[in-house]
């Protein structure tokens, strides 16, 4: 049975309570920022979750327009009180457990730590329907919760965040990184390589050619 607590109140706001404090976060968001084109002009940010990511693009990127989306209700209000006073950016509330919606076509999408909430099968899906939205040359860039590559080095990176096998969150639905390059590529998907990783922590990129 699938398991997904992001629903609930509570175990949204524990996260965001403790989000600043996940190691290594920032050089990610970084770096995803790198490789959002200049030129890029419609943006959609997928679990946006409070908006943090997003608002580090909008920061690089102040004329763009922006999308963000998610399904928590706690997630959304924070999302729109962070982008209360910037009308460029329209949130958005669905489930990514269901096909995207039409929202017409982005320059780049993004995503933070969102998407390994997912089951496998829904991953892959939505990586397809992410290359149908985007404009030629558009990217998508996502930081992703990954799967490691052996139990030890998984539980060493659980140690690293305060965490154990007993009390990680049972929403994670991981997956290596080699097969998410794969899908990516059999998608149609050019320039596709991880960029950037921590442990269970990693920057998938790809872009549409």
């Amino acid at each position: 049975m699938s398991v997904n607590l992001w629903t609930s109140t509570e175990h949204a706001l524990d996260y965001l309570g403790r989000a600043d404090s996940i190691p290594h976060r920032v050089e990610g968001e970084s770096t995803l920022v790198e490789f959002i084109p200049p030129t890029a002009k419609r943006i959609l940010d997928l679990g946006t979750g409070d908006g943090r990511l997003l608002a580090r693009v909008k920061l690089h990127h102040p004329d763009a327009t922006a999308m963000a989306i998610d399904f928590s209700p706690a997630m959304l209000e924070a999302a729109r009180r962070r982008f209360v006073d910037d009308p460029s950016v329209t949130v958005v509330a669905h489930n990514l457990e269901y096909p995207l919606p039409d929202l017409g076509s982005f320059d780049a999408v993004v995503s933070s730590f969102a998407i390994h909430h997912l089951i496998h099968e829904r991953k892959r899906a939505l990586y397809a329907e992410i290359y149908a939205r985007l404009a030629p040359e558009g990217v998508f860039c996502n930081l992703e919760h990954v799967a490691s590559a052996t139990p030890a080095l998984r539980e060493e990176f659980l140690h690293r965040i305060g965490c154990t096998i007993e009390t990680e969150d049972p929403s994670n639905k991981l997956l290596d990184i080699e097969t998410q390059l794969g899908w990516l590529r059999e998608i149609g998907f050019s320039d596709v390589d991880c960029h950037w990783k921590w442990r269970e922590l990693a920057l998938l990129t790809s872009r549409r050619t």
